[in-house]
């Protein structure tokens, strides 16, 4: 059987960890896009840094290499919805963080209108109130290929209409208590 295989981190940390100007546009990241902590930005950025130097390896090839390989990073990035059908092996070292982070379960969620904000969508999704083609999937950071986007749904009914507070009607019900 043998021992399992040594777990690895998915994602590097930056160079200069306390560098303010990428603090700054990293934080916005993680606001505009609902991300627990900085780790979740740092896996999305490999992910962009993989399909980036892939594309400068096949750049550095003859025309003939280069053929085979393209058409298969080509092929995920579009299924993916990332790229283009009829893009070139340029346009992936013109991609960003932002075109990663737009395909993520959390995200799209709120962009069809299933959550009100981005908390409650990553919310929705790890209590597994979501569903894509009717399997749940509890993890926000999933990536959503083009043609499971239109069967993302609720998994089982939920009201999220919001209610009125009953907050005030307990404490005059205390007052009224307190001063007899």
């Amino acid at each position: 059987m043998g021992d399992p295989p040594k777990l690895r981190n998915k994602y590097s940390r930056p160079k200069h960890l306390w560098e303010a100007d990428r603090l700054k546009e990293d934080t916005t990241l993680k606001k505009e896009y609902g991300l627990k902590n900085m780790r979740e930005l740092w896996i999305a950025t490999a992910e962009l840094k993989k399909y980036r130097r892939e594309a400068r390896r096949l750049l550095s090839l003859s025309a003939e290499e280069r053929e085979k390989d393209k058409i298969k990073i080509l092929t995920k990035l579009n299924n993916l919805g990332i790229l283009d059908k009829d893009s070139a092996v340029d346009d992936i070292l013109s991609l960003t963080v932002k075109h990663i982070l737009e395909r993520r379960l959390a995200t799209i969620v709120l962009r069809k209108g299933l959550a009100h904000t981005m908390p409650q969508s990553r919310q929705l999704i790890t209590h597994g109130f979501i569903a894509i083609g009717g399997r749940k999937v509890s993890a926000p950071s999933y990536l959503v290929y083009k043609e499971q986007e239109v069967v993302i749904s609720y998994s089982k009914p939920i009201d999220l209409s919001k209610k009125p507070l009953v907050i005030e009607e307990k404490k005059e019900e205390t007052k009224v208590e307190n001063a007899a």
